[in-house]
């Protein structure tokens, strides 16, 4: 599994792919999807498509504890089995995640995922592979999403069930492969801010974890916030940048904020970053870096 497409830009999304076995294209296939890294506030969340030939007798279910060892032992026989299994990924960036969330047309985690799992059968079918049936571990209520699946693709027979994984080989083999992209992606993860020497141990990136607790307090900066590797639209990092990070005040058609609010409780708002100085060149470097790093995260935003 070749990172390096999604490394070079770890700030989008990216899909990366296996050669799609000839198998696939002449006889007829199943396909199973699975995510990974749903709940970590830390890190991405990949989507796994693997089909295979329709004898699904081929795989087996595989165990939700399984070592990061044993994950990549597992990945690496299925890669190798190329003449009736392949696999595409969708690896879903924490920018991503987070920018979808916080936009003003609400975007939510779980139309992202039905949207990300509905991009990887259609690019299954549009490399000509043969889908005879699909397999979907749910994301919501599963027989709202089953339907949405089967209207989108008719003639293809869709079941979706909570905990596929454990229920359907494809489904788990699929899981497997998402759990591996993003043990690899997190542990090698190339962080695009100037941190310094980094501090790696972030323990698993879920929010109740008292090590990636610890992390995101050592790297939140008062102002800037976090770096893209968090999902700063988790309640979490939320909570921790109320109670921790500087008050900033947003100007919009609101009278109660902008402005405004600032004046009256002695802050400055965040559009007086914006303005010159009388000189008509703006020299305080402070002023100048908030808005170099505010142009940046609108520019993130206006890119949705």
């Amino acid at each position: 599994m070749d990172l390096s497409s999604f490394e070079a830009d770890n700030s989008s999304s990216c899909r990366l792919a296996s050669h799609i076995p000839e198998v696939c294209r002449t006889e007829d296939c199943c396909l199973g999807i699975d995510e990974a890294g749903r709940g970590p506030v830390l890190g991405t969340q990949p989507h796994e498509l693997l089909l295979c030939i329709s004898n699904q007798q081929v795989l087996q279910n595989y165990s939700k504890t399984l070592t990061e060892t044993e994950r990549e032992n597992l990945f690496q026989k299925l890669d190798e089995a190329k003449s009736y299994i392949g696999w595409a990924l969708q690896i879903l960036s924490p920018n991503t995640i987070s920018t979808s969330m916080l936009q003003r047309t609400k975007y939510n985690l779980n139309a992202l995922s039905h949207d990300t799992a509905i991009g990887l059968v259609q690019y299954a079918l549009d490399s000509g592979v043969q889908l005879k049936e699909v397999f979907v571990d749910t994301v919501g209520p599963a027989e709202k999403y089953e339907e949405k699946l089967s209207q989108l693709f008719p003639g293809i027979e869709v079941t979706v069930r909570p905990k596929a994984d454990s229920l359907f080989p494809v489904v788990s083999a699929a899981s497997i492969c998402a759990k591996v992209a993003r043990d690899r992606v997190v542990k090698d993860w190339k962080f695009a801010e100037d941190l310094r020497e980094v501090d790696t141990d972030y323990g698993s990136g879920y929010p109740n974890d008292p090590k990636t607790k610890a992390w995101l307090l050592k790297y939140m900066d008062p102002v800037f916030g976090y770096p893209q590797f968090v999902r700063f639209s988790w309640s979490t990092a939320q909570t921790l940048m109320d109670s921790k990070a500087a008050t900033v005040h947003w100007d919009d058609d609101d009278e109660e904020t902008g402005e405004k609010a600032a004046q009256r409780q002695n802050n400055r708002s965040m559009l007086s970053y914006f303005s010159a100085s009388a000189g008509g060149k703006d020299h305080n470097p402070t002023r100048k870096t908030h808005r170099f790093f505010t142009e940046r995260r609108l520019k993130s935003l206006n890119t949705l």
